[in-house]
């Protein structure tokens, strides 16, 4: 019998265990329909996480400051997804949220493109048009390598065989795509909304060492709405036209050698 109490103080008793996603229901139809994710004894969790002992719970909505970490780190999963859509020979590696936005790392022998970033992005709205949820799995450590190694994803069976002993092997999916995650994430695709563009292509050694192969990162930036998207860019370009070495380019002020 969980008696969980909220941040104002009061507190809810109930019969048997109760997820988040029932509790904000409890709470209130409107929170029940805004909520993303809560907040269990401090630790961001799926809104999916069964509560069963007294906790202290906070129900997390768009508005929150948490929400900005769950959409980048969603719509990085969307991006992998996209990609191995559209180039099926890519293999996926780690793809954290970062501050503005997310990257990704990929293994592809061919280089990405302008063009491609453009297609990518098409084919990310898509999914999350289709507003598919993310589902979380605990997996057997050796069955998770089979898996992955049989799909080509040699990467990321690697990290599965270097994970603490005592540590779950966390798989979500989202619809048909399935990869390696400690979570959380919002209850699905379609949460993320429009307001997410991907910025360039970049080099980053595996595991940040040099002696390891070289990947793709794509980086990406994500926001609430597309107005603070907008405000992001136009900072980005206002900050470009000051930039003091193109500046004194164009004025003739002084030459850089690259």
């Amino acid at each position: 019998m969980p008696r969980i109490t909220l941040p104002d103080g009061s507190t809810r008793q109930f019969r048997e265990p109760v997820s988040g996603a029932d509790l904000a229901a409890d709470i209130g139809s409107g929170l029940a329909k805004a909520a993303i994710a809560i907040k269990l004894n401090g630790v961001v969790k799926d809104l999916a996480t069964v509560i069963d002992s007294d906790a202290e719970v906070s129900i997390i909505t768009v508005r929150d400051d948490e929400a900005l970490e769950l959409i980048r780190h969603d719509v990085a999963h969307v991006l992998a997804e996209a990609v191995q859509q559209l180039f099926p020979e890519t293999q996926v590696t780690i793809g954290p949220n970062i501050e503005n936005g997310f990257y990704y790392d990929f293994a592809r022998k061919v280089p990405f493109s302008t063009g491609d970033l453009e297609t990518i992005e098409a084919k990310m709205a898509e999914i999350v048009g289709r507003n598919m949820p993310f589902v979380r799995h605990t997996w057997d450590r050796e069955e998770a390598v089979r898996y992955f190694e049989n799909k080509g994803e040699f990467y990321k069976a690697e990290i599965i065989r270097d994970l603490p002993d005592n540590e779950d092997v966390s798989i979500y999916t989202q619809g048909d795509w399935t990869d390696l995650c400690r979570g959380p994430h919002m209850p699905s695709t379609g949460r993320i909304g429009k307001a997410f563009k991907l910025m360039k292509v970049a080099g980053a050694y595996w595991r940040g060492d040099e002696q390891n192969e070289m990947l793709q990162r794509i980086y990406g930036t994500a926001w609430r709405s597309p107005k603070e998207l907008r405000r992001h860019l136009s900072m980005l370009e206002e900050a470009e036209k000051r930039d003091h070495r193109r500046l004194g380019r164009e004025m003739g002020l002084f030459h850089q050698q690259e």
